[in-house]
């Protein structure tokens, strides 16, 4: 096919796709999708390898946020059951990272809900960075605390914060349909406060929200135009007591589509699998790695991901590497001699059991009647409808 040919020779030269290409490979069908795989995989290939780079979410303050994004568990009013509760203390955080790191992972995201930081919450999170840098020095550390006010960038990047994640998770031209409380433009500005600042940008989308491919195509170049470090794909996951509940647009197929878009707008940065894989790529979850190189180890903010385990599974089964590993993921997590990373644990013990709302190590839980497991029922229902009419 003509056009995964000069996506290829672009992409081998690190020259991005043009929107056009990349509307193209969203229209492409079913039966060129190994094809467009493989083309992804040989410009992914070129500028990583065959590395996976793993990132561990750490849950320090969840629930209770005032926005109203309309994707998000947490948002304004949302009676979605997942667990509210105030900040880890540094030691509990830090206690969270090492499960991961112990895992195989090298990057820890530092999460909190809300609009944005206040200055105290800024102490709070240098005061958590200390506390992992004490046990894992060469550790990436990324913040993601929403909005950042003047100064706050600079601050967390002096407490030791390597980076700073904000997605733009929609096209401007439709971002009032996802969320009122704040505009596309206050993200943007977000994510240049961090990089200004020194922080690597770390920015992506979610996929899933009832876009077009024009509104995909958007956004991907918008991001483009932020030049960040790393961009992460999410996949909406539709959580009861939101506005986007039981909407089931994504397919598969669909979600390679989307993942090798990003990879060609993004030929020589990083591209992270994120939120949603499990529920939406399913068994084509290994087809991914051959052209996103990071995605998160376990469980999200609120919702649990795969097990640790099988993700490191995958990723060997798959041909992959982790990530500073030095060698095949299961033979690495047994040979270290830590139980912990022999079992890439789905989430750490809880460092405080005897806390109110305390997380399984800093990750709150979908605790409504509706599981992960329903909502992979109900999406396969749903598809399952949709073939019959």
């Amino acid at each position: 096919m003509a056009l995964l040919d000069s996506l290829v020779d672009q992409g081998l030269r690190a020259e991005p796709a043009t929107p056009a290409q990349a509307r193209a490979i969203l229209a492409t069908g079913d039966d060129d999708l190994l094809d467009v795989v493989a083309a992804a995989a040989r410009v992914r290939h070129r500028h990583f390898g065959r590395r996976v780079k793993l990132n561990y979410l750490v849950n320090l303050k969840s629930g209770r946020c005032p926005e109203d994004c309309g994707y998000c568990s947490q948002r304004l009013g949302a009676d979605t059951g997942v667990l509210s509760y105030t900040w880890l203390k540094p030691d509990q955080a830090a206690d969270a990272a090492s499960a991961g790191i112990a895992a195989g992972a090298t990057r820890v995201c530092l999460v909190a809900s809300g609009r944005g930081p206040t200055d105290r919450d800024i102490d709070r999170v240098a005061d958590t960075i200390g506390a992992i840098r004490a046990q894992h020095p060469d550790v990436e550390v990324c913040a993601c605390l929403g909005l950042l006010r003047q100064g706050q960038a600079e601050r967390l990047h002096t407490a030791g914060a390597d980076a700073y994640n904000h997605n733009l998770n929609t096209a401007e031209s439709r971002y009032g349909d996802i969320c009122t409380t704040h505009g596309f433009t206050d993200r943007v500005q977000t994510v240049d406060q961090a990089r200004n600042a020194g922080l690597s940008p770390c920015s992506g989308l979610i996929a899933g929200m009832g876009e077009s491919d024009d509104e995909l195509v958007d956004v991907a170049f918008a991001l483009r135009a932020l030049d960040p470090d790393s961009v992460p794909v999410n996949f909406l996951i539709p959580f009861d007591g939101t506005p986007l509940a039981g909407r089931w647009d994504l397919t598969p197929q669909r979600c390679l589509r989307i993942l090798a878009m990003v990879r060609f707008v993004f030929p020589d940065v990083e591209v992270r699998i994120a939120g949603g894989r499990e529920i939406h790529l399913r068994s084509l979850q290994p087809l991914a790695l051959h052209i996103a190189n990071s995605m998160f180890l376990g469980d999200y903010l609120t919702s649990e991901g795969q097990a640790g385990r099988a993700d490191l599974d995958m990723i060997a089964d798959a041909g992959y590497v982790v990530e500073g590993a030095g060698a095949c993921p299961r033979t690495a997590a047994t040979s270290s001699g830590s139980a912990a990373a022999a079992r890439a644990p789905r989430s750490p013990p809880t460092p405080d059991p005897a806390a109110r709302h305390a997380p399984q190590g800093g990750r709150a839980r979908y605790r409504q009647a509706d599981t992960r497991q329903k909502i992979v029922e109900r999406g396969v229902e749903n598809r399952a409808d949709r073939s019959t009419r």
